[in-house]
């Protein structure tokens, strides 16, 4: 039950309570919580702070409501593994999920102008941009930067669908030790906007990766860009694994 003498707000209490019975699954995926009305009679609050509570979970993607229906528990979002060594693609595949891949901007070594963030920035690098949809969703876009000498030729590959970690492998016999990654969340405009079929308002996650190799550290640099709205992107913690 609520304590009134708590200091955590008896709203956020209740919201507490409507998760841990979602997470224990006394409230499953796809079923109607009780009523407003309903939650106010059984815990002694008023409607108000039964709302407030809903509100919270609502804002979190657990509950969403549909009007003239009630409040319903959300089916749990997807998660995909961001920093898999991998890459993204394979990431989607070992979760079970059919991804399409298009390429936007064919390969070519380009020379990169001055960016800071970028390691290759006022050198050569090989340069892809692609886009990775889910059913008739676009969700990634990614902006792909390799070293110039050490993928030589790579722009006579067939890359449309093809797992970047698997070519690197079988064709360059090379195999990625580590990395990092900047997170930042940011606003789509113009053609991306469109590209990802956002609003300017639609919070985007943005990745900036740095993956090195034994031949050369920044040897492959991507910049993603995710719709969280239809997956969580998340990075494990530990080992690498081995693809």
């Amino acid at each position: 039950m609520l304590n009134s003498r708590s200091p955590i707000p008896l709203y956020h209490q209740l919201a507490d309570i409507l998760l841990n019975k979602i997470r224990s699954g006394e409230y499953a995926s796809g079923s109607r919580i009780p009523s407003e009305n309903s939650l106010a009679a059984k815990y002694n609050i008023g409607r108000p702070t039964a709302r407030q509570a809903t509100d919270i979970l609502v804002r979190k993607g657990i509950l969403k409501r549909k009007r003239g229906s009630g409040t319903f528990v959300c089916e749990p979002r997807k998660e995909i593994d961001l920093f898999s060594l991998g890459g993204t693609i394979l990431s989607f595949r070992q979760k079970g999920i059919s991804v399409r891949t298009r390429i936007q901007k064919k390969i070519r070594l380009k020379s990169i102008g001055d960016d800071p963030e970028n390691p290759f920035s006022n050198k050569k690098a090989y340069f892809f941009s692609r886009i990775s949809s889910v059913g008739k969703i676009p969700v990634l876009i990614e902006d792909i930067y390799l070293h110039e000498t050490l993928f030589s030729g790579i722009d006579r590959l067939d890359l449309a669908g093809q797992s970047i970690s698997h070519i690197v492998r079988d064709h360059y016999y090379m195999q990625p030790y580590g990395g990092k990654q900047n997170f930042r969340i940011g606003h789509l405009t113009g053609k991306r906007a469109l590209t990802l079929n956002v609003t300017q308002k639609t919070p985007i996650l943005i990745v900036k990766r740095f993956l090195n190799f034994a031949q050369a550290k920044n040897a492959v640099y991507s910049e993603l860009i995710c719709r969280t709205d239809q997956f969580v992107f998340s990075q494990t913690i530990g080992g690498i694994p081995d693809d």
